[in-house]
């Protein structure tokens, strides 16, 4: 679909949403026969009111009256409660809806490579996954079945006309195709304007959270004068999408009121002559019954106006969230080995990557580790380390060449089943707005809080954890910020050693912490090593002495493999790089 192009309505992704009411046929049947009953009942009032002013005003018939008025107030109650199941139960079929289509989103977004995440604002995910689903069940709750029924009420209300007195419905008809000419040009232009409104929504939401997120760099660098100014910018182009929704919307509706105006003289006029002329005698129970059936036409259809607005904003956001839907941006998951076991072997042969398809990160990178061996990882910033460790978990694919854990290929395990076994405790540690023992244990109910104490106790974190307000119940509130970074890398090293995985991976998880803090991290190193395969990742060398092996690398090459000392002995790239660091730590 071409959403800059005005199309009035997308029938293909219409049908699409409206099969997401299948597990409701039953609700959405009895919302259809509700907007039924609402267009029947309405213009059963002014029928009643035609005979009452014909037969028992004129007639001086009390008792016709008496029972004419009786069943007005029964048609009355009926479209009461029509309306009121109307009502309730649309938009209980619009938040039905739109629950089971925001789960599926959540699920895509859950197993899409990182690669998609990298390419996409947060912003606008979060948008499409609250704000947008909003609006696609108001197409439910505001618009497709409010339309369904104005639309009802106009049909029938049009065979009332011509029933009751063709020669005033010639009339009415004959005023209606210029509103609704003005209606059809009314909706194009609203799509197209409701699309810019979605847009920049969608803009505001990126810009505002990416900036409080970052608000320390903000500060820091004393930029809040400009991005208050890319702010306001924003904010106009947004104030001015939806302002040309509301110029439409001046334009339209006045010309509508005008027309139903113009309509209603036409009728007492040209009913007037009529009984003036003697056509008729029964003129003013007609002309008050045409007023009203006038009010059912025109009404709704401008009304239909307004809820069609509500049906392309549902419409757009639908769009926008059937594209994230219908994006194929998961990991292959066709793997059929599931293990709950495993020793630990890891092996990479000749394996080149590229984030992107035309710069190849990593150039035939080629290793072994053993079970129960650590290995250190070295080298200067764009090395190509940590994307090691993102193609070990399959967070991305490579181009070329084999990752294999025990002896069989990464690809064919299952998913879950390969990372199940593989903890990392990265330099950026993110803990949820949650309890301290609900980001260690990740809410996993085989993780109990005896087990994660005595965890705590073995790597010597219980200590620091206690002393928090609440131990263990501590919320350590969005993204962990009532922890110093220190404080988070236990708490991340605590997470991965509950686990016990068979695969521990560091990445760089002593570069920004304090000394004391590091002395912890070293000794809860020292323990959740033990016995398992570890590979870490460091800028520190003085960290990985101990390693079995270490791996330099350089530009996405392998230049040097060994120990600590062989690497020495030689001279090359490890012996440089530790001198230097040896040197800068003297200095400082």
């Amino acid at each position: 679909m071409s959403k800059e192009s005005g199309k009035a309505f997308d029938t293909r992704l219409f049908k699409r949403l409206i099969a997401h009411t299948k597990p409701y046929r039953i609700t959405f049947y009895g919302v259809a026969l509700a907007a039924i009953l609402l267009s029947l009942f309405a213009v059963l009032t002014p029928i009643i009111l035609k005979q009452i002013i014909d037969d028992a005003v004129k007639g001086a018939d009390a008792q016709r009256l008496l029972h004419l008025t009786i069943t007005m107030l029964v048609v009355l109650l009926g479209q009461v409660l029509s309306q009121l199941s109307f009502n309730y139960y649309a938009n209980w079929l619009g938040e039905s809806v739109i629950r089971d289509v925001r789960i599926n989103l959540f699920r895509k977004m859950l197993g899409f490579k990182m690669k998609y995440f990298d390419n996409s604002s947060l912003g606008v995910l979060v948008t499409r996954a609250v704000a947008d689903m909003q609006r696609i069940g108001e197409i439910f709750s505001q618009g497709f079945f409010v339309i369904v029924a104005d639309l009802l009420k106009m049909l029938v209300a049009a065979g009332v006309m011509i029933y009751i007195n063709w020669r005033l419905a010639l009339i009415v008809f004959a005023v209606l195709p210029l509103i609704l000419y003005a209606t059809r040009l009314f909706q194009k232009a609203m799509k197209v304007a409701f699309t810019e409104v979605r847009a920049e929504v969608s803009n505001l939401n990126s810009f505002v959270q990416e900036r409080i997120t970052g608000m320390r760099i903000v500060q820091l660098f004393t930029r809040e004068k400009i991005e208050s100014e890319k702010f306001r910018e924003i904010n106009e182009k947004h104030k001015n999408a939806w302002l040309k929704t509301v110029w439409y919307n001046s334009i339209f509706f006045p010309i509508a009121e005008i027309v139903s105006s113009i309509t209603l003289g036409l009728i007492v006029w040209y009913g007037g002559l009529q009984n003036v002329a003697g056509i008729t005698d029964d003129v003013a129970g007609t002309v008050f019954a045409f007023i009203m059936l006038i009010d059912l036409l025109f009404r709704p259809l401008r009304q239909i106006a307004d809820k069609f607005n509500t049906l392309q904003m549902g419409m757009v956001a639908a769009n926008r969230v059937f594209k994230i839907l219908d994006t194929d941006s998961s990991i292959d998951d066709l793997g059929h080995i599931e293990k709950s076991t495993i020793k630990g072997d890891i092996t990479f042969k000749d394996v080149r990557f590229g984030y992107l398809e035309d710069e190849e990160v990593l150039h035939g990178i080629s290793f072994d580790v053993s079970a129960g061996e650590t290995i250190a990882i070295v080298g200067a910033t764009g090395a190509g380390k940590s994307t090691i460790i993102n193609l070990l978990n399959r967070f991305y694919e490579i181009n070329s060449g084999l990752i294999s854990v025990d002896g069989v290929d990464v690809k064919d395990y299952k998913l879950a089943s390969l990372r199940s076994h593989i903890a990392v405790v990265l330099q950026d540690v993110f803990l949820f707005a949650d309890t301290i023992a609900n980001n260690i244990s990740m809410k996993d109910s085989a993780i109990g809080i005896s087990e994660i104490e005595t965890a705590a106790k073995a790597i010597g974190v219980d200590e620091f954890i206690s002393s928090l307000p609440g131990g263990y119940e501590y919320n350590v509130k969005e993204r962990g910020t009532m922890l110093s970074s220190g404080q988070r890398q236990l708490i991340a090293f605590l997470r991965a050693y509950v686990s016990n995985p068979s695969i521990l991976v560091l990445d760089e998880a002593t570069s920004s912490v304090d000394t004391y803090s590091e002395q912890l991290i070293q000794k809860a190193t020292d323990k959740i090593t033990q016995g398992r395969t570890s590979i870490v990742i460091a800028h520190r060398l003085g960290t990985i002495k101990k390693a079995d092996k270490i791996i330099v690398m350089d530009a996405g090459k392998i230049v040097e493999i060994g120990t600590h000392k062989e690497l020495l002995k030689k001279g090359g790239y490890y012996s440089n790089l530790y001198e230097a660091q040896f040197l800068a730590e003297e200095v400082a």
